[in-house]
């Protein structure tokens, strides 16, 4: 089988989003750790509608540091859009993601890169064990990496870190949308890359600015976690999931009419007292599981035809490009 043919050794795509004061220290961070460490690179920095004049600072650097490439969006789109933008772009043979905050430390690349090239590894995600977040976010943090374990059998501390480090071929290979990027490492399991490893990595306490994130975060991640685990599962085949339930309701409404109804000739027959179908709740029932069957059979072959018939779902509209 031929070798691929990588332009950079290391592609390092950068989310980002009013973040103009770090941008200059972060760029000179990985430029040092890479030409430290012998390493062709490419920072992609993505700019996600940021309205602090991060795309002129963007700019002024390019002049420095001439394999950073940069994508603007016209507006906010949010970090999935950003990454998914940014690894179609990437040409390394490995890709970093990091934050833009300075929390993240591109002194870890070599080790990481390491363990996708030397060990193996398809994904490695950075696990801040010492974190310098207050307990507020701590705690939720705990739980919400506890359920996505079970939920998902990747024994990983931290899904959200933003540090971690790929193969080409898996960012290539997934789909990142709406707020999935919590998610990319059980996307890529389902995508067929299950060597999935962690590192222990530094997490330094914020310099500038402040989070983007807020409370809404952690009903937004149970309720993607809902929906990655369904689409990992059924997203292809939709009618395999909403057809199957909707079967076994129909079967249910239709067995327990039966019944009903022939409970009530049996005694029509021997000369018995029968009570009448419309006086008996679990007429109505077995009515309503009929109708819910239908609906949900029907729901699945819609999605199947909307499944077969729609286009990218990814389109951004890109403003300016480096």
């Amino acid at each position: 089988m031929a070798m691929i043919s990588y332009k950079y050794d290391v592609s390092v795509v950068v989310p980002l989003y009013n973040e103009s004061e770090s941008l200059s220290e972060l760029a000179a961070w990985i430029d040092r750790v890479c030409r430290e460490n012998g390493l062709t690179y490419e920072v992609i920095m993505v700019d996600d509608g940021s309205s602090d004049g991060s795309w002129g600072v963007i700019e002024q650097l390019k002049a420095a540091y001439p394999t950073l490439h940069a994508i603007h969006f016209m507006r906010n789109y949010g970090k999935s859009a950003a990454l998914y933008c940014g690894f179609e772009a990437a040409q390394g043979e490995v890709v970093f993601t990091m934050d833009a905050d300075l929390q993240d430390s591109p002194d870890e690349i070599p080790a990481m890169r390491k363990m996708v090239l030397e060990e193996g590894f398809d994904l490695v995600s950075g696990w801040k064990r010492k974190r310098f977040d207050p307990i507020s976010k701590r705690l939720p943090s705990r739980f919400f990496n506890w359920t996505a374990r079970r939920v998902s059998g990747i024994r990983l501390h931290d899904f959200n870190c933003g540090l971690k480090c790929y193969r080409n071929g898996v960012v290539k290979s997934i789909e990142v949308y709406g707020e999935m990027h919590r998610y990319i490492p059980i996307l890529a399991k389902y995508a067929g890359f299950t060597r999935i490893g962690e590192m222990e990595v530094h997490h330094h306490p914020r310099k500038y600015g402040s989070s983007k994130f807020g409370v809404e975060r952690m009903v937004k991640g149970y309720l993607d976690l809902i929906t990655v685990t369904f689409m990992s599962h059924f997203g292809r085949s939709p009618m395999y999931f909403f057809g199957s339930l909707g079967t076994l309701m129909f079967i249910i409404g239709g067995a327990t009419t039966i019944w009903i109804i022939a409970n009530k000739i049996y005694k029509q027959c021997y000369g018995l007292q029968p009570r009448a179908v419309t006086d008996q709740p679990l007429f109505y029932l077995a009515i309503l599981a009929i109708i819910l069957g239908v609906q949900l059979f029907l729901a699945g072959f819609i999605g199947e035809l909307i499944n077969r018939n729609s286009g990218d779902r990814n389109k951004y509209l890109i403003d300016k490009k480096i």
